[in-house]
């Protein structure tokens, strides 16, 4: 017995969605989902309306005769236990996909697989055998490899449902945005144009990876990414995330804030020239010994003390800090204590930072130690901002710890590397799917306060247990009891 979407006009702009069956030829109504008065609302009827028949799936009948429904009570020594289904936690994921217009797609084998990344992050085969066994959705794996073969196409429609709901829900108005890339690694050691070895973030230097350029919302709100070869530097990948953002965007004015290594005067040209502005940390080592001393001379080592200076770089903005001071004093003795090992036993051990060597002797580099003494708990940053204070461009600044976040989520609970993926279509396919599953955790994460694996650990204990009454061959559903706090979950999420 099959359940079907009906859809009936019920005057020129309304339209009402049902799910129903037909027996002999006559419709009968088993749920009443709502009235469309837009596209849009149509769609996403339909898609609850296919929620709930995923939740109530029909079961055949081993008689052709009408069987009524179990006799009550309902006798334990004709029922069989078949398995507990995590329908709740589906139908909850699912309603924030429709949310975010996921749904709209129409690729629900996609939205399946971002829902199970969330759920239990394994590879898309074995993705497929979990949607059977915990939400009772099957698909072929032809139909799983027809369609990652399409996702890849996906992406800037995806960057603009995120973007709608970053406008919406959080007051994302393009105003700052913070940048950073990542490395993900794949599991071989076969390289090609896009898999290539490189300087990795996670110390697998020796296998291939990409490289990933991720934006985000002050808040830590995914909003778009870019892919890159495994061996592109990180500061070439600045420029065409952000003009790639802007175009699709439309946006005039942005700023963009990034760490050291997107620094490069080739990149504050085109961002000037772009009418961009940016906050970006500066790397100081690399300063001339007189802007040193004019920055040293203006801190006077005083906390909370900053200086402006004017560089091709932009503006340069220096803070002092005595609780970056101590940390920086203790990391300068430890490698003051190993370049004098150095220099009495030379040749034993990797070169130290403050060793200078010429070819009679090793000795401590002096003229460095002095450097670094003088930089002991300064922090630099340079803009282009000519009117923001420099506390609001260091405040600024100190969010990209929300990216650094972002990054964790992304590898660690959605499992996002390694990558097993060998054609670039899958590796964009696996990518985008990660990508969704990071906007829908960090929303729950922003709405509710909690982390991804709280939320979903205790919406998790809600399952529905499966008994088959053995008289009628019907399922009986049993749904365990809602806990408070799973119950203020449903009430923050989209219902």
């Amino acid at each position: 017995m099959k359940y079907s979407i009906r859809v009936n006009r019920t005057n020129a702009e309304a339209q009402r969605v049902q799910v129903v069956r037909y027996e002999k030829r006559k419709v009968v109504e088993l749920k009443h989902i709502g009235t469309a008065h837009t596209e849009e609302e149509l769609i996403d009827l339909k898609s609850v309306a296919e929620s709930w028949i995923l939740a109530h799936p029909p079961h055949p009948q081993l008689f052709t005769l009408k069987v009524e429904p179990p006799p009550s009570p309902v006798f334990l020594k004709d029922c069989r236990y078949q398995g507990i289904w995590h329908t709740f936690t589906y139908e909850l994921l699912h309603r924030l996909c429709t949310h975010f217009h996921f749904t709209h797609l129409k690729q629900r084998i996609l939205v399946d697989l971002v829902i199970m990344r969330l759920f239990e992050p394994v590879s898309k085969r074995r993705s497929l055998t979990l949607l059977a066994r915990y939400f009772g959705i099957e698909y072929s794996e032809n139909i799983l490899y027809r369609a990652l073969r399409t996702f890849s196409s996906l992406k800037e429609s995806v960057e603009e449902k995120t973007v709608a709901v970053a406008k919406k829900e959080f007051g994302f108005d393009f105003s700052f945005v913070l940048y950073d890339v990542t490395t993900l690694y794949f599991e071989t050691f076969e390289a090609d144009e896009m898999r290539k070895p490189g300087f990795s973030k996670d110390n697998k230097s020796q296998q291939p990876q990409i490289v990933i350029g991720l934006m985000v919302t002050p808040q830590g709100f995914p909003v778009s990414y870019e892919i890159f070869a495994g061996n592109t530097f990180e500061g070439t990948t600045f420029l065409p995330t952000i003009l790639a953002f802007k175009k699709l965007h439309k946006v005039d004015t942005l700023t963009i804030v990034a760490d050291a290594a997107m620094l490069s005067l080739d990149n504050i040209e085109k961002l000037t020239t772009e009418k961009l502005t940016y906050i970006v940390g500066a790397r100081l080592g690399n300063i001339s010994p007189t802007l040193l001393n004019t920055i040293d001379t203006s801190l006077l080592h005083i906390d909370g003390a900053t200086t402006r200076t004017e560089t091709p770089h932009g503006t340069l903005i220096c803070a002092y800090s005595k609780k970056r001071y101590s940390k920086d004093l203790s990391d300068m003795n430890k490698q003051i204590t190993k370049a004098e090992n150095q220099v009495q036993s030379p040749g034993k051990m990797r070169r130290a930072k403050f060793v200078s060597v010429s070819t009679d002797k090793v000795s401590l580099n002096d003229e460095l130690i002095a450097k670094t003494k003088k930089l002991l708990g300064v922090k630099g940053y340079y803009t282009n901002l000519a009117k923001m204070t420099d506390a609001d461009i260091i405040t600024h600044y100190r969010s990209l710890w929300r990216i650094e976040q972002a990054f964790r989520i992304a590898k660690s609970d959605l499992a996002t590397r390694p990558i097993f993926h060998r054609k670039e279509e899958g590796i964009k396919a696996h990518i985008l799917i990660c990508v969704m599953a990071l906007a829908l955790s960090k929303y729950i994460e922003i709405k509710t306060k909690q982390s991804i694996h709280s939320v979903l650990d205790a919406c998790k204990s809600v399952t529905d247990a499966r008994i088959l009454h053995t008289v009628t061959n019907k399922i009986i559903v049993m749904r365990s009891g809602i806990p408070d706090e799973v119950k203020s979950i449903q009430e923050i999420l989209p219902h």
